[in-house]
């Protein structure tokens, strides 16, 4: 079964630097960075989410995934057709982005930056919360490792990948909820869903349901909700699924029923109307991005977001 497809949003999460390099200098990060060099950049990005969200609602999911995904600036995967489909749909609207600001900006907007900018509008549009994006960072040219598998069960191999970049348990769990949008193929929860990773933990009609996504011919037409309740609203009801044992992923449900503080943060995302989710996802968006480059990490301006330059 293919496994390298698509990965838990959690794990890619903690691969951000590899997508979204800040300058050498995280001081030199702002909002402003382009007042000067290109003043409309954040009125392009935003009209054309608008437009093509509007056109294809799909589009908000898909370009919000590409902030945490690693492939769309490999260089080891340069060929789009090695990333997920979903994302090759988001590819598209960052270029036409890119794009436009190269035509307005010749060579100075950081696609690193539209990425970014997108998601934050990608959040907005479907009723999530917005935030202040730091601006300035550099475009990479390699990817540095490997996420874990969606099927991980152990929720210490995520918290341990999470704070070796500076992202606590909090952090992770509440960037864990942009599984509030968007889809996963049948092949990353399959297992859980029939039982044969010995998960346990799942609610048995649940379970049924998403068995029957996965009864068609094996590929990306076998898909399912993340969130089954509103699936294109940005809203906690991802940690209501998680509190009923309906976590599509193992990734997704192995955050609660643990015990102890990861259980309450999860239960404190779940009330209140998402307040806190929506508070704590837009702090911790900002401080991924934020995660400076391994020294020495190639970086440029790509002319176009979805090939390096050279």
């Amino acid at each position: 079964m293919a496994s390298s497809r698509a990965f838990s949003w959690v794990a890619l999460a903690l691969l951000l630097f590899v997508a979204v390099v800040p300058t050498a200098n995280g001081d030199d990060l702002s909002p402003r960075y382009y007042d000067k060099t290109c003043p409309n950049v954040q009125r392009v990005v935003r009209s054309l989410m608008a437009h093509k969200v509007a056109g294809e609602p799909r589009m908000a999911p898909a370009v919000l995934r590409l902030f945490f995904h690693d492939c769309f600036v490999n260089v080891r995967t340069p060929r789009r057709t090695r990333c997920p489909t979903a994302s090759l749909a988001g590819f598209e609207v960052i270029d036409e982005i890119k794009s436009l600001l190269e035509h307005d900006c010749p060579a100075t907007v950081f696609c690193a930056d539209i990425i970014a900018l997108a998601s934050r509008d990608a959040v907005a549009i479907l009723e999530g919360p917005t935030w202040n994006v730091p601006l300035g960072r550099r475009d990479s040219r390699s990817a540095a490792e490997k996420p874990p598998h969606p099927r991980e069960d152990n929720l210490g191999v995520l918290i341990d990948m999470s704070e070796k970049h500076g992202l606590d348990a909090r952090d992770m769990t509440a960037l864990s909820g942009a599984h509030t949008v968007g889809m996963a193929s049948c092949e990353n929860y399959e297992d859980r869903t029939y039982g044969t990773n010995g998960d346990a933990d799942i609610d048995p009609s649940f379970a049924e349901t998403a068995r029957q996504t996965c009864q068609g011919p094996s590929g990306d037409g076998d898909k399912a909700s993340f969130d089954a309740q509103t699936p294109m609203k940005f809203d906690n009801a991802y940690y209501l699924e998680l509190i009923a044992r309906r976590g599509l992923l193992t990734s997704d449900q192995t955050l609660y029923g643990g015990g102890g503080l990861q259980d309450n943060l999860v239960e404190m995302y779940s009330v209140d109307d998402g307040e806190a989710f929506g508070r704590d996802f837009a702090k911790a968006m900002v401080k991924m991005g934020n995660i400076p480059p391994p020294k020495g990490m190639p970086v440029e301006v790509r002319l176009k977001c979805s090939v390096a330059n050279w």
